[in-house]
């Protein structure tokens, strides 16, 4: 007898490739699909880096921010909080033989704070009882060595280089406004004369220090030159000419400034 076996080994063989097939596992992925996978990575990057962009820019805005405002609160509210030891009210007499021969001693007053640590003084003189004076505001700025009149009446700024002959530094006044405050020691009663002329306006005050900045900023602002070291000048010489009287030394000093000839 005779077997016929090729069906089955066709059956065999199918049954083999069919497993063979069965162990392969295909995923199919479209294109479009795959593109996307692809291209995430590369935009996590760039938002990345925008991210950082965009913080590095916050952080320069927010210390430019904290720059201006220290030094808004340091010109306008650090500067003028002085200690009480530095703040002083003056009331003082003196004689003036020339302006106003017959009515006695005159009397100044004045309102005076002085900064140790930044080494200057502000003066306010204001509107005196008898006249021939205007009131102003003044700043003696040590460090930067200059001395800045602010007259209220004229609405006007004038800068000079600072007379140190004159001008007592911040800690010698504060001792003697302390021994005056005390009734120790009482100024001397007679007035001194310091003539300046106008030579010419100062177009920025910030070059001039935060002090006359802050006293001088937005007015019209001008440079001053001594003229002489006169004891006194005559009343019709000072015709064109603007008087500030003020204490800043165990004297009262009187200083004219004058209009360009």
């Amino acid at each position: 007898m005779g077997k016929i076996t090729f069906q089955q080994s066709g059956v065999l063989q199918k049954s083999e490739k069919d497993e063979k097939d069965a162990d392969k596992t295909e995923i199919l992925i479209p294109l479009q699909q795959q593109h996307e996978e692809l291209s995430v990575p590369v935009r996590t990057r760039k938002a990345a880096v925008n991210g950082l962009c965009c913080m590095a820019f916050g952080l320069v805005v927010l210390m430019s921010g904290l720059v201006l405002a220290s030094i808004y609160v340091y010109r306008h509210y650090y500067i003028s909080q002085l200690p009480q030891e530095n703040l002083f009210q003056c009331r003082v007499l003196y004689e003036d033989s020339v302006y106003a021969p017959f009515r006695g001693r005159q009397e100044l007053e004045e309102s005076v704070e002085i900064n140790l640590e930044d080494n200057y003084e502000q003066i306010n003189v204001p509107v005196p009882h008898f006249g021939g004076s205007d009131a102003a505001d003044i700043i003696h700025d040590f460090h930067r060595g200059l001395t800045a009149y602010y007259d209220i009446a004229l609405d006007k700024c004038y800068v000079i280089e600072l007379n140190t002959s004159i001008v007592m530094p911040p800690r010698n006044l504060r001792d003697l406004l302390i021994n005056v405050r005390r009734g120790t020691y009482l100024p001397q009663t007679y007035i001194i004369q310091e003539e300046m002329v106008v030579v010419g306006q100062v177009h920025s005050v910030q070059q001039l220090g935060v002090f006359i900045d802050r006293l001088c900023g937005g007015k019209e602002t001008y440079r001053l030159k001594h003229r002489s070291s006169r004891r006194r000048i005559d009343k019709r010489e000072a015709r064109n000419c603007h008087s500030i009287r003020h204490l800043e030394n165990t004297f009262v000093v009187e200083t004219l400034i004058c209009d360009q000839a």
